[in-house]
Formats: structure tokens, sequence, C-alpha cells
């Protein structure tokens, strides 16, 4: 278990996360193995209790506050471990680190939650974080996140995947096939269409079953009257099937889980816009086309209720692969488990901090540690519970792996160096108060 040859990847990839820690690189790293020895975190401090954590509990706290991490250099070690090969797909999201009560933490907002509800709305105020991982096509929950970046209330979510999806593209290898990033709704086709106009990609896009979108003109006949030629053609409602014109495309295939796929492609569609940079400057509106898709399924793995039609956009070089496309837009839901298992057993939103700084360095410490247990998953043991069926080698889950690591922990090692001990902190002198902490209320973003 402990040959080189078998855990070199792991091994390069924790010397590439130690140094990617500039400042309190020896507290930052023992945080992150603690993460991965540890039971499920119940506090920061429960962390110093580890084996592996040879540091005292105050250093946990110091490691977040005043350390320091360079996002660019851990951005490329991340993806410097890729999840498999094949065609490279990619998941983007927004999860929601709930800081309602939080009124000296800067930077919150309203964000949507399914759970949490506040004055019987479905809203939360808190930091909001923008995920871009990798996803594959095998039947489990590995994910291989490769982004992750906190966004302010008055940003806009469709740019600022567009700025993570072009650096996504430039850190992957030149004889990379064309990448995919798949986006649920709540994002906005043409927004995200636009952004990665100049970025060689292909965008996926979920949409409402209410949009209506147009084809191109006719040719204009001459007139002697002149005028603005037409911009909009025939009318596509999605929700009324006479308004469909025959399809560009179509695929149908078997699957074991879904029965019968049907999937029909409209080309050269475009919809209407109203909200857009040249809004109320007398200009043309402009015109971004892309591919309107419907997937139709006979059946659903649960069947807790009837399938429902699934409208998706697609934009991207070439002519789309229609076969690909349903069956990427499918496993996207496996970045739902990662983001799941990040906050259930890795304890991302446990923490309480104050400052938003700090919370963004747990998150890369969150996602450097997810990132070992991708990568020791083909080395660990199955160490299952009694009532817990085997599984093979190399399909553990990350629950599985994670058992195991602490073992691989003691035959890696770590390039921490021990603890030296500077005696007992003073403390806050005598009669000095700190005083009341600035409240910031969380932000509402207009409509």
């Amino acid at each position: 278990m402990d040959s080189p040859d078998l855990l070199a990847p792991l091994r390069s990839f924790r010397a590439a996360l130690y140094a990617c820690f500039d400042r309190r690189a020896d507290a930052l790293f023992e945080v992150a193995d603690a993460l991965l020895a540890s039971a499920p975190v119940a506090s920061l401090p429960h962390l110093s209790l580890a084996p592996l954590h040879r540091r005292g509990w105050g250093s946990v706290y110091a490691a977040l506050s005043e350390g320091r991490i360079a996002s660019d250099a851990l951005r490329a070690a991340v993806a410097s471990a890729p999840l498999g090969g094949g065609q490279p797909v990619y998941a983007v999201d927004v999860s929601v680190w709930p800081r309602c009560d939080a009124e000296a933490s800067p930077g919150r907002g309203y964000s949507y939650h399914p759970s949490r509800h506040s004055a019987g709305q479905p809203i939360v105020a808190g930091w909001a974080y923008q995920w871009v991982a990798r996803i594959g096509f095998e039947r489990d929950s590995w994910t291989a996140p490769l982004d992750v970046r906190r966004m302010h209330p008055a940003e806009n979510a469709n740019a600022v995947a567009a700025d993570q999806i072009a650096g996504v593209v430039d850190r992957l290898p030149a004889a990379e096939p064309r990448p995919l990033f798949v986006f649920d709704a709540g994002y906005d086709p043409v927004q995200v269409t636009q952004g990665l106009a100049a970025i060689p990609a292909a965008i996926l896009v979920r949409l409402r079953s209410d949009r209506c979108f147009y084809a191109d003109p006719p040719p204009p006949e001459p007139s002697p009257k002149g005028g603005r030629p037409r911009t909009h053609g025939a009318k596509f409602a999605c929700k009324d099937s006479a308004t469909w014109p025959p399809p560009s495309a179509e695929h149908a295939a078997e699957d074991g889980r879904y029965g019968t796929v049907r999937v029909r492609a409209w080309a050269d569609l475009h919809p209407k816009q109203q909200a857009h940079p040249d809004r109320g400057s007398r200009r043309t509106r402009p015109v971004v086309r892309g591919t309107l898709l419907l997937v139709e399924v006979q059946r659903l793995p649960r069947q807790t209720r009837p399938p429902r039609p699934l409208w998706l956009w697609w934009h991207g070089p070439g002519a789309p692969d229609l076969d690909l496309l349903w069956r990427a837009y499918v496993r996207r839901f496996d970045l739902e488990h990662t983001l799941r298992f990040c906050k259930q057993t890795l304890g991302w939103t446990t923490p309480r901090p104050r400052h938003p700084e700090q919370a963004d360095r747990w998150t890369w410490l969150v996602v450097a540690a997810y990132t070992e247990l991708r990568l020791a998953r083909p080395y660990a043991e199955d160490r299952r519970l009694p009532w817990e069926r085997r599984l093979p080698p190399g399909k553990l889950t990350p629950h599985r792996v994670r058992r195991a690591f602490p073992q691989l922990l003691v035959a890696l090692g770590s390039p921490a160096s021990p603890p030296k001990p500077c005696g007992r902190s003073p403390g806050r002198p005598s009669g000095r108060l700190s005083g009341r902490a600035t409240r910031h209320p969380a932000v509402k973003k207009a409509a």
C-alpha cells in the first residue's frame, strides 16, 4: 500500500497542494488532513482532536483567519488530476452557504434554498458559491470540482460562469476535445452564449416549458416604401406543438433506466431579448441563435410521477450529438451528490466564520480534500459496515473511501513541519474592549 508507484499521483497532488499555501502552510495542510481523518465536522475546534493534527485548536482558527492560499495555483493543481477520459463534460451550479443570523458578516445576499425558509419564502441570507466540476458517464456519484467562486450579490451569475469557463478552458490540454458545459434551469442561455462567444466550448442549458423562440424571417420582398427588414420569423412555442416545424435532427435510443428515449432538435432558433446591453439605445436587438432540443423518455428510474418533456438549449461549434447531450444532462445531477457530500460529511457549511475570505479558504480546503479522496479511490480498502453490501475494488463511494483514508495518510506522510511551542498567549490586555462589530445587512438584488 505504501509503494511509490501506486500512490505517486496522490503524493504528487499533496506536494502541489502544500506549495499552494503561501502563509500558515503547515496549519492549513494539517487542517485538510484532519478533515479527512476525523468524523463529520461538528465544529472547527473538533478538527484539532484528530490524531494527525499535531497543533492546538487555536491554530485551526489562525489558519483560516491569517492563512493565504494561492487559488490560481490550486486551480491548476486540481486540473492536473482530471476525472477519467472521453468527452469532457462539465456541470455548473450555484450552492448557498446559509448565514441568516450573521449580521456582522459582509457580502451576504438572498438566495433560493429548497428546504429552508425565511418569512414563508424559500430564501436564505448567505454566501452563494458557483461550482464548476467535471462529470463522467459512469453510474456513480464522483465528480472532479475544478473551480469554485463566491459571487457578490450584485454580480451576474451568467457573467461569472462565463469567466469561470474561460479559465477552465485555458487550463485544458491542447489535444482535449471541445468541452461541453451543462447548466440547470435558472441560467439565461442567451447571456451565457454571448459571454462564451470567443471561447471554443459548447453549452447545454435547461429551459422552461413555456418559452417562445423564433426562426429567421424569409427574404424581404422589394417594396417602394422601404422600412426596416423583419427580425423574427415563424413563432415556436414550446407548449404549443402546433407551432413546431419538422425537426432538423432526430434521435431515438433504448435505455435500461429510461426506456425509449426520443430526442428532437430544431436548429437556428432565437428568442426575443428584453434585457440586453443595448436596451434604450434605439439599436437593433442582438439575435443569438442556437439549437432547441426536446427530450422525451418512456419512464423514470423512480416512478414518482409521469415523465415530463425536457427542453434544452444547445450552442456550440459543429452539429450537436443528440445521444451525448441527453446523457450529459442526466449525469449533471452527480454534482448535486458532490455538494451534498461536501456539506454533510466534509462539513463545508458547518463552520460559522465572520469574514467571507475565511469562508473562501475553508471552501478551497474542502475542494482539496475531496480531490484527495478521488485520487485515493483505486487504492482504498472497502471498510464497510456490517449491514452494507460489498463493493468491487475501484467502485467505492466517497463515504467508503473516507473511512479508509486515515490508513493511507499514515503511509503517505505529511510535508508539514512539526509544531514549535511558543508559550502561552497573554490574551487580551486587561481593560481593553473590542467594541461592537459592524453590522452588514444582507444585500437584496433588484429584479
